[in-house]
């Protein structure tokens, strides 16, 4: 018997899940709306009766934040993704506008390739399969090595739920033999349409390099600025909220606190009161040791963990109530892991004079790392929250609100999503939170409204074609046939009296001698 290697084994695998998925694919492109939302129903209801299993499988096996949170995920990947995509139209003409005679059609873009991050392992699965199915679309993932097991069990949730709805088998599934040649296969199957992807730069890189249409999210580094006019009670509350939901691996979470030098001291004691704790000179620079890997890249280590075990994991010791890490600094580069994404309840904390400077900074942190991702602002200022607006490199600035939830559309009217996408600036497709709408063609249809010749005259005043009623045309006539061609008198214009003093009195028939008796009147006239 010839043994088959794995990595070609895995190939031909990720092949057969592509030629399954793309005939599903067929079948589910003829189904109506409301079959298709139906499906999706069922699947989000099922995933979120497995919410609290899946959470605790996911925290078990990547090690990375707590299980109570990820419940909290798994749920709004399921139910508050749903809601808010449930009367979205996605199939057929899901937009008509008779005043301006233009139609959207949509159309499925096919066979998704998605690609799944080990910090959400199961909430990402639950939310992709919601919106490519949504969009009539067979979605294929490739789980993280680290996360497989859990992601593998989200994956089949779903996929038993989608087929128990009635969808076509192969809609939904996932590689089985993992390998890094699998994905490749997958990313570069001429039968898949896009890659979703959502997970770290490399992973990110290599999708777009694949040559296959993607959608990415990108590597946060969001800013916190703490204006002057601030609750500063509720500002610090909600920064350690945000950075302590499941040990800080959602992507949208505040990285640096920036502080108007004014209210620093109160700020300082609000973070102490709330269990910040400030690290010294010295237990600084053993975090920043461990926080990257000697390649820049984050150390796995410190991914998802709370704030006492990185003291310890770094050798200090905090008192048991601290729950984020704050490190003061004052440069910026990516040798500085505290100005960087950090996925772990640690926070560089910078001091400003006022709110043009903690601008600068701002645009300096992004610039660093997290260009197009998210910002947070926590001010009353109306005015502050303009400028920010008008002028930073983000797709989403976020006002008075855990960046981590708000981001996501949890604690904002955002749209709900685990894919946020950071724009061209990010080096990415597109700037939204994605949802369904991003997994569709937009066929247009449009009405001739102009004529070309009003395209030549475009200063002519326009008459609306409307107004002119049409002349009831025998198609067996000639124009020939037309009276004022056969007709040997012609009928004068009784309203033109321009010539009543000259032509008074003469017959209307035009003839020879008429011309000449007006020609010698006129001539008469002038001569006076």
């Amino acid at each position: 018997m010839i043994e088959i290697d794995t990595d070609l084994l895995s190939r031909q695998n990720a092949r057969e899940l592509v030629r399954n998925a793309k005939k599903a694919q067929v079948i589910m492109a003829t189904f109506s709306q409301q079959r298709i939302d139906a499906i999706v129903k069922n699947v989000a209801e099922e995933a979120a009766r497995h919410a609290e299993v899946l959470a605790k499988m996911a925290a078990e096996e990547t090690g990375f934040g707590n299980w109570q949170d990820k419940v909290l995920k798994n749920r709004f990947a399921s139910l508050r993704v749903y809601d808010a995509i449930k009367d979205t139209k996605t199939v057929g003409i899901i937009h008509d506008d008779q005043e301006k005679k233009v139609m959207d059609v949509g159309v499925p873009l096919g066979v998704i390739c998605a690609l799944v991050p080990s910090t959400n392992p199961t909430s990402t699965v639950i939310y992709k399969t919601l919106i490519a199915l949504k969009a009539g679309n067979a979605i294929i993932f490739s789980p993280h090595p680290g996360a497989r097991q859990c992601s593998w069990k989200a994956i089949e949730i779903v996929k038993r739920a989608a087929e128990a709805a009635g969808a076509p088998v192969g809609i939904v599934d996932g590689i089985t033999e993992l390998t890094l040649e699998a994905t490749s296969e997958l990313m570069h199957s001429k039968d898949v349409s896009l890659i979703l992807a959502t997970g770290g730069e490399g992973m990110v890189r290599a999708a777009y390099a694949s040559g296959t249409p993607t959608i990415s999210g990108g590597p946060g580094n969001g800013p916190a600025f703490i204006e002057r006019s601030a609750d500063i009670h509720q500002a610090v509350k909600d920064i350690i909220t945000s950075k302590t939901f499941d040990n800080g691996v959602i992507c949208a979470s505040e990285q640096s606190i920036i502080v108007e030098r004014c209210i620093y001291n109160d700020v300082h004691r609000e973070l102490d009161a709330q269990g910040a704790y400030f690290m010294n000179e010295s237990e600084a620079a053993k975090m920043a040791a461990l926080l990257l890997r000697p390649n820049g890249t984050i150390n796995p280590k410190v991914v998802g963990k709370t704030a006492i075990y990185l003291s310890q994991l770094a050798g200090f010791t905090v008192p048991s109530s601290t729950r984020v890490l704050v490190a003061e600094q004052t440069t910026v580069s990516h040798k500085n892991p505290y100005s960087r994404e950090k996925l772990c309840p640690v926070l560089g904390l910078y001091v400003e004079e006022d709110w043009r400077a903690a601008c600068n900074r701002v645009v300096e942190l992004l610039t660093n790392e997290g260009l197009g991702h998210t910002l947070v602002i926590h001010t009353r200022n109306q005015d502050v929250v303009r400028q920010f607006s008008l002028e930073k490199p983000v797709n989403r600035i976020l006002i008075n609100t855990p960046a981590a939830l708000g981001g996501i559309g949890a604690t904002t009217n955002l749209t709900p999503a685990l894919t946020l996408g950071c724009g061209a600036v990010g080096g990415g497709s597109s700037s939204d939170n994605v949802g369904p709408l991003n997994l569709l063609n937009i066929r247009k249809v449009g009405y001739g409204v102009r004529s070309i010749e009003e395209l030549r005259a475009p200063d002519q005043p326009i008459v609306p074609q409307s107004i002119i009623a049409p002349q009831a045309v025998d198609p067996r006539s000639s124009i020939l046939d037309d009276v004022r061609f056969t007709s040997p008198v012609q009928v004068c214009n009784s309203a033109d009296d321009r010539f009543a003093g000259a032509a008074a009195g003469v017959e209307c028939e035009i003839s020879e001698q008429n011309v000449e008796r007006v020609i010698r009147q006129v001539l008469e006239r002038l001569g006076k």
